[in-house]
Formats: structure tokens, C-alpha cells, sequence
């Protein structure tokens, strides 16, 4: 078994693919770092999403979360709404122009993808699919899996 060769792959391939989004992101003219990216959505993707939700599936602090949703929320992106649930807490939405921003993202993505596939077939491409996700699963059995890492059922890139 090459794990060696298996783990300094796995690393370049990360390292390439979030090369590629740092670029995209300064050549589409997204004036938004990753981490709010990933922010805006988690608040598409978690139903009742508050910002509790947010810091555990990102892995993040309240501190940072409470920083990034301000900044999200002063841009436009983001609003609160109290929580009828819980009063202690808000529910988070995603406005009109931070879902224009996704989709510009979303192009950004597909864009990244198709250049890194190149001239893999279909097949090659969900083998890729089949035996990453099988690798995510490896570690999720072992009870130390990031609920962030992309399972491929869902845009989770950046």
C-alpha cells in the first residue's frame, strides 16, 4: 500500500484546489474571504440556522462567528431574525445579494473544477468521487470528522 505517496498527493491536491479558489475569487472580483464564503452557506444549507449552528459545523468560535456574521450583516449579505424557538437566539437568512454572491461563487467552483478534471472521463471522475467520499467515511467512522469536509452531495468548496 503507497500511503506515503498517497498522503503527499492528497495534500497537493488540497493545496492546488484552494490555489485555484484564492485565484478565482481575486479574478471574479469576489471581495469576500473563504471563511465568510463558507459562512453564507452554512445559513443556505442548515434549516433554522443560528449562529451556535454556524460555529459547529465550521469548527469556528463564537468570537469569530459573531465577527464574521457582523461583517456579512454591515455588507448586506446576512440578516437576523429573532428566534421565535428561542429568544436568546437569531435566526440567520441569507439575503438577495449574498445569494447573488453564491451563485457568482458557484460559478467560480464549477469553473475550478472543470479546469482541475481537464480530460477525465465521466468514470474517472466518479471513481474519484467514490473513493473520496469512501475516505471521508474511513475517518468518520473513527469519530474524528470535520461535519465540514465536502461529501459531494452539496457545494462545499470554499
Amino acid at each position: 500500500m503507497a500511503t506515503t505517496a498517497l498522503h503527499e498527493v492528497l495534500h497537493r491536491l488540497m493545496h492546488v484546489y484552494r490555489k485555484q479558489l484564492r485565484d478565482g475569487i481575486q479574478q471574479h472580483g469576489i471581495d469576500l474571504p473563504v471563511l465568510h464564503i463558507r459562512m453564507l452557506k452554512s445559513i443556505v444549507r442548515v434549516p433554522e440556522c443560528t449562529a451556535h449552528k454556524v460555529g459547529q459545523l465550521l469548527g469556528q468560535d463564537k468570537g469569530r462567528v459573531t465577527r464574521v456574521l457582523n461583517e456579512l450583516e454591515a455588507r448586506g449579505l446576512v440578516s437576523r431574525h429573532q428566534n421565535p424557538q428561542d429568544r436568546r437566539s437569531q435566526l440567520l437568512q441569507v439575503s438577495a445579494a449574498g445569494s447573488d454572491m453564491l451563485e457568482r461563487v458557484k460559478v467560480l467552483e464549477q469553473e475550478t473544477a472543470q479546469r482541475m478534471a481537464g480530460d477525465l472521463g465521466d468514470e474517472e471522475i466518479a471513481a474519484f468521487l467514490s473513493t473520496a467520499t469512501r475516505m471521508m467515511d474511513n475517518v468518520s467512522a473513527c469519530g474524528d470528522f470535520s461535519a465540514d469536509v465536502p461529501n459531494g452531495n452539496d457545494d462545499r468548496s470554499a
